[in-house]
């Protein structure tokens, strides 16, 4: 079993409650929005991370971090985009993991699985603060 962290839109901010429940995490994966350098260095203390670059991420600390990934995780392909409406039309996944709208949600579409953790920084839009775990088994 593969136990997957996914975060996105932290905006700068790590709450130590999304640290615990990523804590155990195989793998994390941050879909941008990161908001400020140590975002990521603190959650690759936990597991190893792959992160993309959202539309806040902006500046010299952010240039490292691709606008889209595409890893490979328990047999799965899982694509990461910022905001779902720049998904390419030719990108075939098996995941495909968004942020950028603040709403959590999970939908399968023609066999691919879209998960959007939420948002996991400051609270906005009166939404819940929310990041998501995928189990592979």
């Amino acid at each position: 079993m593969l136990r997957i962290g996914v975060i996105s839109d932290t905006h700068g901010l790590l709450r130590p409650e999304a640290v615990e429940r990523l804590r155990g995490s195989d793998r994390i994966l941050h879909a941008g929005d990161i908001g400020a350098p140590g975002i990521v260095e603190a959650l690759a203390a936990l597991a190893p991370v792959t992160a993309i670059r959202g539309n806040v991420d902006r500046g010299e600390w952010a240039e490292g971090f691709p606008e889209i990934a595409t890893v490979q995780l328990g047999g799965l392909s899982v694509h990461l985009v910022h905001a779902l409406r720049d998904l390419a039309p030719e990108v075939r996944a098996d995941v495909v993991i968004s942020g950028h709208s603040h709403r959590a949600g999970v939908e399968r579409r023609d066999g691919t699985l879209f998960l959007n953790p939420g948002s996991a920084g400051p609270r906005r839009f009166r939404l819940p603060v929310t990041l998501a775990i995928l189990t592979v088994e």
